[in-house]
This record gives C-alpha cells, sequence and structure tokens, in this order.
C-alpha cells in the first residue's frame, strides 16, 4: 500500500481529516438525492392530477406504496451493505432507484404511478442502512453524531431544492420532465461515488485499525447473528418502535407539506416552489445542531447515553407545536412546520446513530435497516389514516393534533427500552 492509501486508511479510520469527512459529505449528497427524489410526486402532484387525478386516499397509496417497498428494503439494504460493503451496494442501491424515479416519466394511470413508487421505495431503502455503517466503519464514538448529521443533513438539502427546481421544470415543461432529470442526477453520483470511496484494500485496513479500538466487543460479538436474533434484544425493538412513532408524523410532514399548502392555503405551484423549501433549511440546521451538540458533550466528557438523551429530548419537546399549524396565519404557519422540522431532523440524526453506540459494527447495518423498517410502517400506518380522515371531512386539525404527540411518546419509549447506552453483549446470539 502505497504512504497516501496509508495516510487515507489512518484518517478514515480516526475518523478525523480530510478523506474521512469527504466521505461523510459525499454520502449527505446521495441523501440529498434521495429526498429530492421523494419530494418529486408531491411537489408536482398538482401538474400531475391534471393528467391522473388523485383523491387523499390514492395520494396516500401512493405513498405508502413507497414506504412498503421502502420498509423492506431498508431492512433487506441493510444486510445488502453488511454483505457487499458500503461502497458497492450503495452503487447498486442508488443506480436501481435513479431509474425507478425516472420510470415515473412513463405512467399513464394510476397503477403505474403506483408501480414507479413501490420500485423508488425498493431502491431508496438500502440508503440510510448504508449511511450508518459509513458513520461506523468511518468515525471513532466522539465523531459519529457530528458525522451523521452531516450526512443527515443532507435531507435538508433535498428538501430545500425540491420546491423551486420541481416548480421550475413545472413552468418550463410537462411534469414528466421532473422525473427524468431527477434520476439522471443519481446516476452522475454513482459515478463519483465509485471514484471516489476506499479501495476494498483500503477500506479492510481502515476497518482492522478502526476494530482494534473495539476489539474485545467484537470479539464478545460472535457471528452469524440473525434478524430474530436482534429482534430479541430490548434495544433493537426499542428503537424500531420509537422509530415508527416519530417518523409516522416525519413522512406526513415530508409527503404532506405541499398538499396542505394547495389545499389548505391555495398554494400554487409557484407560491410552493417560492415558501415550500424554508422549513427543509431548518431542517438542515436541526441535523447539524443535534449531532454537534450530542458530540460536544461527549467530548466534554459526559457520558454516551446523557449526551444522546439530552439532545433527544430537547429536540422532541418542540414537536407538540405543530398542533397550532391551522390555527395561525401562514407566516406563522410556516414558522412553526421550520421548528417541527429542526426538531424532527435533530432526532432523526441522534436515532440513526444509536445503532452504532450499541450494536457491533458487523451488525449497524442489519439494526440500522430494522430500525428505518419500523419507521416506515409508522408512515404507511399514519398515511393511510389522514387519506382516511381527510376525504372524510375531518380536517387538518385532526391530524396535526395527532402527529404532535408522536416524538413525546417515542421518547420516552426509549427512556423505558434503552436504560444505558452502552456496548450490547451479543454473546448470547451466536448461532450454534
Amino acid at each position: 500500500m502505497t504512504s497516501v492509501e496509508n495516510t487515507f486508511t489512518e484518517e478514515i479510520g480516526r475518523g478525523r481529516g480530510v478523506a474521512a469527512w469527504r466521505i461523510a459529505f459525499i454520502v449527505s449528497v446521495a441523501i440529498a438525492i434521495s429526498y429530492l427524489d421523494r419530494q418529486t410526486l408531491p411537489v408536482a402532484v398538482k401538474a400531475i392530477s391534471q393528467s391522473i387525478p388523485l383523491t387523499n386516499e390514492q395520494f396516500s397509496a401512493l405513498q405508502s406504496a413507497f414506504l412498503l417497498a421502502y420498509a423492506f428494503m431498508y431492512a433487506g439494504g441493510g444486510k445488502l451493505a453488511d454483505a457487499l460493503g458500503t461502497r458497492v451496494g450503495f452503487a447498486a442501491i442508488m443506480i436501481f432507484w435513479s431509474l425507478a424515479c425516472a420510470s415515473h416519466a412513463l405512467a399513464a394511470n394510476f397503477a403505474m404511478l403506483a408501480g414507479s413508487r413501490f420500485l423508488l421505495g425498493m431502491g431508496e431503502g438500502g440508503g440510510f442502512p448504508a449511511a450508518s455503517r459509513a458513520v461506523a466503519e468511518g468515525f471513532a464514538v466522539g465523531h459519529r453524531a457530528t458525522a451523521m448529521g452531516i450526512i443527515n443533513a443532507g435531507t435538508a438539502v433535498g428538501g430545500i431544492v425540491a420546491p423551486p427546481l420541481i416548480a421550475l421544470i413545472v413552468s418550463c415543461a410537462s411534469w414528466r420532465w421532473v422525473f427524468v432529470v431527477t434520476g439522471a442526477a443519481g446516476l452522475a453520483w454513482t459515478l463519483w461515488w465509485l471514484r471516489s470511496y476506499a479501495s476494498s484494500r483500503q477500506r479492510v485496513a481502515a476497518e482492522t485499525e478502526f476494530g482494534a479500538a473495539r476489539g474485545s466487543i467484537e470479539a464478545e460479538s460472535g457471528e452469524g447473528t440473525r434478524w430474530i436474533d436482534l429482534l430479541r434484544i430490548r434495544e433493537s425493538w426499542g428503537l424500531m418502535f420509537a422509530k415508527f412513532l416519530s417518523d409516522a408524523a416525519w413522512y406526513f410532514y415530508l409527503f404532506w407539506l405541499p398538499k396542505y399548502l394547495y389545499d389548505a392555503r391555495n398554494f400554487d405551484v409557484k407560491s410552493v416552489g417560492a415558501f415550500a423549501w424554508i422549513p427543509y433549511a431548518a431542517a438542515g440546521i436541526g441535523c447539524l445542531a443535534g449531532g454537534w451538540f450530542s458530540s460536544w458533550l461527549v467530548q466534554r466528557e459526559f457520558s454516551v447515553g446523557f449526551a444522546r438523551k439530552l439532545a433527544l429530548g430537547l429536540s422532541a419537546s418542540v414537536m407538540p407545536l405543530i398542533v397550532l399549524v391551522p390555527r395561525v396565519p401562514v407566516t406563522w404557519a410556516i414558522f412553526i412546520f421550520s421548528l417541527a422540522y429542526f426538531g424532527q431532523q435533530s432526532w432523526s440524526t441522534l436515532v440513526m446513530v444509536l445503532p452504532t453506540d450499541l450494536f457491533p459494527q458487523r451488525v449497524v447495518g442489519s439494526v440500522a435497516g430494522l430500525v428505518g423498517f419500523g419507521g416506515a410502517m409508522g408512515g404507511i400506518a399514519f398515511g393511510q389514516l389522514v387519506g382516511y380522515l381527510l376525504d372524510r371531512g375531518f380536517g387538518y386539525g385532526v391530524v396535526f393534533a395527532l402527529a404532535g404527540t408522536f416524538h413525546v411518546a417515542a421518547f420516552l419509549l426509549l427512556l423505558a427500552t434503552v436504560p444505558d447506552v452502552r456496548m450490547v453483549p451479543m454473546a448470547q446470539f451466536r448461532e450454534s
């Protein structure tokens, strides 16, 4: 190995230096593309509805098709990242989801839209498990929350770019071009990723150095842990059900914000393009703030458990304010959405980093997959309820009242199921 390669792997293994943070940045761009792709349908729905009429329940069904595939592939994507490694697995995932996104341009009816949405969910499901694995293998504990915050900030970048970009494309061309452009962006990222990420030989060296700091823990962990074994661990299902609750609210905000502005505030596509990006800017600050604050506490010798839980509690505390959205002028509504997006993405960063604190590196992708599965199922359950309530005249007030309780409940669940943030002993789950 050359001296340059040695320097690269040393930086990755320590979670310091330009090389390690460059990988975090590249992964963050992938997550930005993911959220851009997710926003194509919600932001363009008004234009799409002129060609393919959609009820609220059909709109919910389209999001459920995405989330159903996303849920199962999130779990499977974790296994894929663990089996193939982050570099190859992430490239395959991105190619698949980019082609699936572009396929929306061919849709002529609701069923074809649903099929494309399902395929997009299949592709995107592996993104965050692969990101969690990249953090686990590349960063020491004191840097992980900050690294995950940078990666999770991609959700905000994608959300910021999506409304004005989609509004511009819809104004200048057919809505079908929205999906062509966003699909092409993903394919371009894949080339960048394959050129920039370390070779397999370099990753082995990096993982060896990083693993030396965790050797005694890994030695106890054993091999061959199955999903059923992970579900027997209290921390695993605690994280999964907490994510079920918090992502029920998050996917509602993510998929329904543009539609709420269209339906309840009488926005047109240009107005959505002008204002719907603002909450995502706040979300980006939340991603960085939550991760930075937790890492700052750890670096000042507070326990990891105290640092993670304090930041999680503060993040959850702002979420009930969302109940006020239907009762205030639109300017204040955007402000409250921004607070909720800030709190949610601060929360999400910390929940995503917890598997790296609790589990050996070799199963982090699998645990992250199970946690994401829970979140997607929460999004499906609440999304279907939202469509049902709105089509039967209950209004957005009831929906926001429900959404405002979910993060607080999720935080209480985490306190009960993860009393100590420390490495879970896995020896008892070895296959015989």
